[in-house]
């Protein structure tokens, strides 16, 4: 019998130490681009704003400007006060917006 069939590799505790490192490497890999492509990212400079759940009684607004995240929060209520109609918006077939001021 060859003598590579006799030796036993598989039982070197060092092995294992080294797959552990490495599939410590990957999930840290993984997670540092989960953040990079997070658009409320903190190392990013750009201005995002984030809507959840839109139109809903629980809808809430994220706005990052820079460095400065502000969150607005719905009530569920409707809001008052006072105005005039400004114009109207309509929805096209491809689903952009078109505001037509009065």
């Amino acid at each position: 019998m060859p003598r590579r069939f006799l030796e036993h590799e598989d039982d070197d505790p060092i092995l294992s130490v080294v797959n552990l490192i490495d599939l410590f490497l990957v999930i840290t890999v993984i997670l540092l681009i989960i953040i990079v492509r997070n658009p409320l990212n903190p190392f990013a400079s750009d201005n995002v704003v984030i809507v959840e759940n839109p139109g809903e009684d629980d809808m809430r607004i994220t706005i990052k400007n820079g460095e400065e995240l502000t969150r607005y929060e719905s009530s569920g209520e409707m809001g008052e006060g006072q105005g005039t109609k400004a114009g109207v918006t309509y929805r096209l077939p491809d689903g952009k917006m078109v505001y037509v001021p009065e």
